[in-house]
């Protein structure tokens, strides 16, 4: 195994620059501290002596004044057990100088959703602050932070409107939805009127999962099983069920980035072309797929968040370079180093990790680098 220094070296010799690595060892220690944070020096990212634009998304946030609306203790309940929850809410100084750590120039910010199962009141004023706030927080530092939109999917007609005013009232970038709302899948006719508007106004949704509630007695125990499996097998089911019951199909435009890689669906993803071959009686004879389930793949769009240059290197041969970007769950510190998780996968060419780290992103989401 090559040690980070050894990494440096040989990605240096190829033409690649990283950021400071002090610097990105700084940022666990300062993104456990509430004190205002020290104004970083911003290191470029060079590939090849040509600076390159790193755009993050897959970043995180609560806002107060939604939380606000919540009993205090259910409220305080919303935050994740995890190191970097505090962090959660945005001290703008502190948010930024945790992405100079780790050479990201902007992020896209989205918050999981939590209100799927509030009534409509009460979730359309959650999402309304929530989307106001979100907005306010963007043009605070207009080149540095993006964000998604929240949506009530529980109620379709609301999360319509919702997704009209997040993209042309307050300038976002799509919206950022769970993996289900409150068991009920995406393919589901009701759906579709979402699908339809957000292909209609060329946005992309943010698939974050939720874990897998119908296993929640099997990840008991040791290991945050919840997570650490159930987060990346919601996904696997809602892009599974997305691609099988023909909801790509009929909205063959949308455009969809999903969180943690896609979950499992990129490791064993053959297997779909094969299940109502061998086994008919399990598939609906009225659904017939345009494309083979493995194709559909190419056009969803999936994060960085793999962990290792191998685990990158397998995704991208699996849906193309042009499908993945940047993804860090930023403030959790699950990948500390994107970038050079990105610079260390020596599969990748030149123009492949500048389109990962940040032309993929500004592609999709009409981010001007």
């Amino acid at each position: 195994m090559l040690t980070r220094r050894e990494m440096i070296k040989d990605t240096a010799a190829a033409g690649v620059i990283f950021t400071d690595c002090a610097l990105m060892a700084a940022a666990p220690a300062r993104a456990q501290s509430r004190a205002p944070a020290k104004k970083a020096s911003r290191l470029p990212v060079k590939v090849k002596g040509k600076r390159v634009k790193t755009i993050d998304i897959h970043a995180h946030c609560l806002i107060a004044e939604a939380l606000a609306l919540l009993p205090a203790d259910e409220a305080k309940k919303t935050y994740p057990q995890v190191k970097g929850s505090r962090q959660f809410d945005i001290v703008l100084e502190e948010r930024l100088a945790g992405m100079d750590a780790q050479g990201v120039d902007a992020e896209v910010l989205s918050i999981n959703p939590w209100w799927y199962r509030k009534e409509r009141d009460l979730a359309a004023d959650i999402v309304k602050v929530q989307n106001e706030k979100l907005a306010e927080l963007c043009a605070q530092q207009p080149d540095r932070l993006f964000a998604f939109a929240s949506l009530a999917l529980q109620f379709p007609d609301l999360a319509v409107q919702q997704l009209v005013d997040g993209v042309r009232k307050y300038g976002l970038k799509g919206a950022a939805i769970g993996a289900s709302v409150a068991g009920v899948e995406f393919a589901d006719p009701k759906f579709h009127p979402v699908w339809a508007k957000a292909e209609e106004l060329g946005v992309t949704l943010f698939i974050h999962p939720q874990s897998t509630p119908q296993l929640e007695s099997r990840f008991k125990g040791n290991g945050w099983l919840s997570n650490v499996i159930g987060n990346p097998l919601d996904t696997t089911i809602a892009l599974s069920k997305l691609i099988f019951e023909g909801t790509l199909d009929r909205f063959p435009d949308l455009k969809v980035c999903a969180a943690h890689g896609g979950g499992y669906l990129g490791s064993y993803a053959p297997r779909m072309d094969h299940g109502c071959y061998v086994s008919p009686q399990n598939c609906n004879p009225d659904i017939v797929l345009k494309k083979k389930p493995t194709e559909y793949m190419r056009q969803l769009y999936f994060d960085s968040l793999v962990f290792t240059p191998e685990a990158l290197r397998h995704l991208v041969a699996e849906v193309g370079a042009s499908q993945v970007m940047i993804g860090t769950d930023h403030p959790i510190p699950w990948n500390e180093h994107p970038v050079d998780h990105i610079m260390a996968t020596k599969s990748l060419t030149d123009a492949q990790k500048i389109a990962i780290l940040g032309g993929n992103a500004a592609k999709l989401l009409g981010i001007k680098l």
